[in-house]
């Protein structure tokens, strides 16, 4: 693991946009392709950034992937409560996959649960599809909360999240 994990800069919101998107877009994670609305939630590292803390897996200069690490509560929260903080948008680049940024990247996001005061607990949502990052989770000893999978889309029955919390 030669790679560091760091808050982004403004200046790479951009790239780590575009990681993020294509992320979602080759791995048929959006329904709609080009056209899905939540393409630009995903580009707009900005406005993550301003709501939550954006961290980075950087090789030698080059960006690897980036998390999106919500503290609790906020605009950036979809499923955290009171106690609870929140694991978003976790992308790696295609061409950097298999190394162990994913997982670092999740492990920066546990210890900084572990750092915030009276944090009990981390909680994330995930697609079906995604088993590569469920592999990840179920190593860093999440466990499945059936009980809080939810539907972003209630109009479409069939994109309801796996949810995964880890106890602190």
């Amino acid at each position: 693991m030669d790679f560091a994990i760091r808050r982004a800069n403004p200046d790479e919101y951009d790239l780590l946009g575009e990681i993020t998107a294509q992320a979602y877009l080759r791995d048929g994670l959006l329904d709609f392709g080009e056209s899905d609305e939540y393409l630009g939630e995903l580009r707009d590292v900005a406005k993550r950034a301003a709501a939550a803390e954006v961290l980075v897996a950087v090789e030698n200069g080059r960006l690897l992937g980036g998390v999106t690490f919500v503290p609790g509560g906020g605009p950036m929260a979809d499923i955290a409560g009171a106690g609870e903080a929140e694991i978003r948008m976790l992308a790696v680049d295609r061409a950097a996959r298999g190394r162990g940024a994913g997982e670092a990247l999740v492990r920066a996001c546990v210890d900084r649960a572990r750092a915030t005061e009276a944090c009990v607990r981390i909680v994330l949502s995930t697609q079906r599809t995604m088993r590569s990052a469920h592999r990840i989770y179920e190593r860093l000893d999440f466990v499945r909360t059936p009980e809080r999978d939810w539907n972003p889309l209630p109009h479409l029955d069939d994109i309801t999240l796996l949810t995964y919390q880890l106890t602190l």
